[in-house]
């Protein structure tokens, strides 16, 4: 299990990207966090090509395998997704871990 944003535990900062050039402007080796697929298509590209870890918003499965195959290291859904997704991706060994908010 992993926990993000909370006081007690240290976690990965992610940084919201909206261009190549946000992703400049980053610290080395953080994560970045794109907005949900088909909108960040070109950087989840950008970001595979370039061995970049992000995580992208999925609104639904499809968008989640999508993800999953342009190699996001996260993807961040509604619980209601993410609890479907769960099982396709133990199914499916995805790469790509799943986290709700």
């Amino acid at each position: 299990m992993k926990i993000f944003a909370h006081p007690w535990i240290e976690s990965e900062q992610f940084y919201s990207i909206k261009s190549q050039e946000d992703i400049k402007k980053t610290p080395i080796n953080s994560t970045l966090l794109l907005s949900p697929l088909p909108s960040s298509l070109e950087l989840a590209k950008y970001c595979q090509k370039n061995n970049l870890s992000y995580a992208i918003r999925v609104e639904s499965i499809k968008d989640a395998i999508f993800a999953n195959l342009l190699e996001a290291k996260y993807t961040i859904s509604s619980k209601e997704v993410a609890t479907e997704l769960i099982s396709i991706a133990r199914n499916y060994l995805f790469d790509t871990q799943i986290l709700a908010e």
